[in-house]
């Protein structure tokens, strides 16, 4: 199981270090009705990398049954080299859009409706964002290939899996929780973040992107 915790652990880092559902939480809790909407984004942000997560390992394990750990795994190392190959392509496209220095952050025209936002949207936006979003399913699947594919027991999976969600999780839960015990403290901080993370968002995401493709690709090669 170490090996597994191992081997996802980049993959839940990946998956953290979003700038964009970061930004969304933020804004949230800069909001009127932050105490409503930032436990309902946190809520569904969990449970869509759950949801995620648990679909591909389920997936993985039936098309790539567990063998002998030393044994090639062709399927495997087809379906890691195809992940990682598309994650760099996305890198590339992150680095490409990335703003000018003269050039505002483009960010998502959902987010200046966060204001007007209640329980169930953000709840359901979150859910979206870490459940369908491309670059999130791509490392739940990389996760999810890594996990069905050894031999675990249930048990062993839904511990591997929990530590992928608190990982995954923390940079919405840290600043939600944060906030919930000390809001005043926390505004000034989190109004820097946010303007930091909204210059910062597609080199960011490019340099995690190509990091993370390029390890895929190079388990893909070693399950052959």
């Amino acid at each position: 199981m170490g090996a597994v915790i191992g081997q996802v652990l980049p993959l839940a880092l990946g998956v953290a270090i979003s700038p964009i559902p970061i930004i969304a939480a933020i804004l949230m809790l800069l909001s009127p009705r932050a105490r409503v909407t930032s436990v309902g984004f946190l809520l569904g942000w969990i449970v869509g990398i759950i949801a995620a997560v648990t679909v591909f390992t389920l997936l993985s394990s039936t098309v790539t049954p567990t063998a002998d750990p030393d044994a090639s795994n062709p399927v495997q190392g087809v379906v890691q080299l195809i992940l990682g190959a598309l994650l760099i392509v996305m890198a590339a496209g992150r680095w490409r859009r990335r703003p000018k220095e003269d050039e505002e952050p483009d960010l998502p025209k959902w987010t200046k409706a966060i204001d007007g936002m209640g329980f169930a949207t953000a709840l359901g936006l979150a859910f979206l964002l870490s459940a369908i979003n491309p670059k999130n399913l791509l490392l739940a699947a990389g996760a999810g290939v890594d996990i069905g594919s050894a031999d675990l027991t249930v048990a062993e999976v839904i511990v591997v899996i929990a530590i992928f969600t608190v990982i995954a999780a923390s940079t919405v839960l840290v600043p939600v929780v944060g906030y919930l015990l000390a809001s005043t403290k926390l505004r000034g901080p989190l109004d820097e973040l946010k303007g930091w993370l909204e210059r910062e968002n597609t080199v960011i995401m490019a340099v995690l992107l190509l990091f993370i493709g390029v390890s895929l690709i190079g388990k893909g090669i070693g399950s052959f």
